[in-house]
Parts: structure tokens; C-alpha cells; sequence
């Protein structure tokens, strides 16, 4: 595997130009308030821009947001029972909010358009990871 921008880089597939992979771009956001509304709308009409932006280039798969962690259930199975706890799996100051899933020739195309999308949710950061 290759290092790329401090991360690997997938190994290549013998037919790479015919392999299209799919990404996740996954937006940390921190634990706490949300931006105002006025702040909040201007921000999701620039990430409604890169959404139309990711449909028109045919990259675009599936994006939503996420409620805050708070409201998560975990589900684990044990000894032929499953458990189920309220809460996020992890505990950390930056949680999930929000994710697209894309369908990109390669991770430097990927990472474009993270770009774009941070550029748009600034100062929040973008986890890029491809999927098997």
C-alpha cells in the first residue's frame, strides 16, 4: 500500500480504470450548541451546492445528517443475547454528524471533493474512507 497525504492509499485493482469505488466522507462534528439559524441555513445552502455539484459530475450516492450522538442506541451481541444501550458507541468530543457516501475513480478525486464539502461546512473536518 501507498502512503498518500499521511494515509494509504487502497491497492490498486489490475483493472483500476474500469473500478469505480465508493467513499465516505464523514463530517466530525464537535459535542455542544449548534451554529444559529441564520448561520445554519447559510452553511446548508453551500453544502446544497457541492450536493448538486456531486449529482451533475454523477458522484454523488447518498448523503444525510445525523441527530447528536446523544440519541444513539448501541446494539452488541453477547453470549446469545443481544444488549442494547442508550448512547454513542464511543465517547469522544467529536462525533459523527452527518455523511455522503460517493462513487469516485480515486481517492485524490474523493479527496476534491471533500474539499469542497469542508470548504462549505469550515471549520468541521472531513474523514475520507473508502469502502471494501
Amino acid at each position: 500500500m501507498e502512503e498518500v497525504n499521511g494515509g494509504i492509499r487502497p491497492p490498486e485493482h489490475p483493472h483500476q480504470e474500469d473500478v469505480v469505488t465508493q467513499y465516505l466522507l464523514a463530517i466530525q462534528q464537535p459535542q455542544g450548541e449548534t451554529p444559529p439559524p441564520a448561520d445554519l441555513e447559510a452553511i446548508m445552502t453551500d453544502v446544497e451546492a457541492v450536493r448538486r455539484d456531486m449529482i451533475g459530475a454523477g458522484v454523488w450516492v447518498f448523503s444525510g445528517g445525523l441527530h447528536d450522538a446523544a440519541t444513539a442506541t448501541v446494539v452488541r451481541s453477547s453470549s446469545d443475547e443481544l444488549v442494547v444501550t442508550d448512547g454513542p458507541y464511543a465517547e469522544g468530543k467529536e462525533q459523527i454528524g452527518g455523511l455522503t457516501i460517493l462513487d469516485a475513480p480515486d481517492l485524490d478525486a474523493a479527496l476534491g471533493w471533500a474539499g469542497r464539502l469542508a470548504t462549505a461546512i469550515a471549520p468541521l473536518a472531513i474523514e475520507v474512507r473508502p469502502f471494501q
